[in-house]
């Protein structure tokens, strides 16, 4: 399903004369880590495969290898975010082998609702046939256009979970291709503008409109339930990519300022279980914005991010898609693996 060029990683390696690596994958690659696991032994490396849940690029596991005795880390499924890391590190884009163009084939007359002028958007999975996408569009009279996005990201046209820089561009609609639900959504939530995702696994073409507002107003309801809350417990990550600290103290600041109780929480995997034994009576996650989208359901108190503080405290009116920002992104990485030291 994937293409992992496992020759090249055995090179790299070589170059970085590493002879123990630690292997960092996402649960859709294990099979693919084990595979790799095997080619680098089977060519005179040691490898050790990291068991642990992986949330992205944003968590690399580089801490780790250095414990582990390894000279580099492998991080599977994701490409380059700009962090400063404790071990050479290899990011492997595992790219999709599913041809896109028949899925836009399919359903170019829902594409054609857009608008004339649309933005075009994906995930790392499928972003080497961004190019191939575009000018299919193209030709069937489109005019395309694929934002750079910020140093969050490593290509023009790519999204995150927690960066949708890419998206946000003159258009009259956004065009996702990609499976899964959150990224669109996140498209729909950042850019407040159509949004269709076309999956070219099932060849599917989901309208992104509705679920974005049913989200915003689930969101309203979890502020709501936060209303009467006089003790806030404010989340931040001890994962690199999704350290918030400054942000997190401002957090605490303005909450103190409205006369509420704050204090601030560090935690590695946030969930609500680990919470129980505290004395708040609702939490703000300043870390992976999905973990209060995706998760809310499982926490008992009300769990909200930073702009939905700010709405509590009447800062703002609108509602408005929390996301990690990055800086002006000066070049793009290889289309490929990128080697980080």
């Amino acid at each position: 399903m994937h293409e992992i060029s496992n020759g090249e990683i055995l090179r790299t390696l070589r170059e970085l004369n590493a002879r123990r690596v630690l292997i960092q994958t996402p649960e859709g690659l294990k099979r693919e880590a084990q595979a790799l696991a095997d080619f680098l032994e089977e060519n005179g490396m040691e490898a050790v495969i990291s068991g642990d849940i992986n949330y992205g690029a944003c968590d690399p596991a580089d801490r780790e290898a250095k414990m582990l005795g390894c000279d580099a880390l492998i991080h599977l499924g994701h490409s380059y975010m700009r962090l400063k890391l404790e071990v050479p590190t290899i990011f492997v884009p595992a790219f999709a082998k599913v041809d896109v163009v028949p899925v836009l084939e399919k359903n170019i007359g829902e594409i054609r609702k857009l608008g004339r002028r649309i933005a075009l958007v994906t995930t790392a999975q499928h972003i080497h046939q961004l190019e191939r996408a575009k000018e299919f569009l193209e030709k069937a009279g489109f005019e395309v256009v694929v934002g750079r996005g910020d140093s969050r990201v490593s290509w023009p046209g790519q999204v995150l979970g927690c960066n949708f820089s890419a998206a946000k561009v003159d258009a009259e609609g956004i065009l996702f291709i990609g499976a899964g639900y959150f990224h669109p959504l996140g498209v729909a939530l950042a850019t407040r503008k159509p949004t269709l995702a076309v999956n070219p696994y099932s060849g599917d073409a989901i309208w992104m409109d509705n679920e974005a507002e049913r989200m915003i107003r689930r969101r309203w309801a979890q502020i709501a339930k936060a209303m009467d809350a006089k003790k806030f417990g404010v989340i931040t990550s001890t994962k690199k990519g999704q350290l918030r600290l400054a942000e997190a103290k401002r957090i605490v600041k303005l909450l103190r300022e409205h006369g509420k109780y704050a204090k601030l929480i560090a935690m590695n995997h946030i969930n609500y279980p680990a919470l129980e034994g505290f004395d708040f009576d609702a939490y703000v996650v300043v870390a992976c914005p999905r973990v209060p989208i995706d998760d809310y359901e499982n926490w008992r108190k009300p769990v909200l991010t930073p702009p939905e503080v700010e709405i509590l405290l009447g800062l703002r009116e609108d509602y408005e898609f929390d996301e990690i920002r990055g800086a002006e992104r000066r070049e793009d990485e290889p289309l490929g693996i990128s080697v980080k030291r």
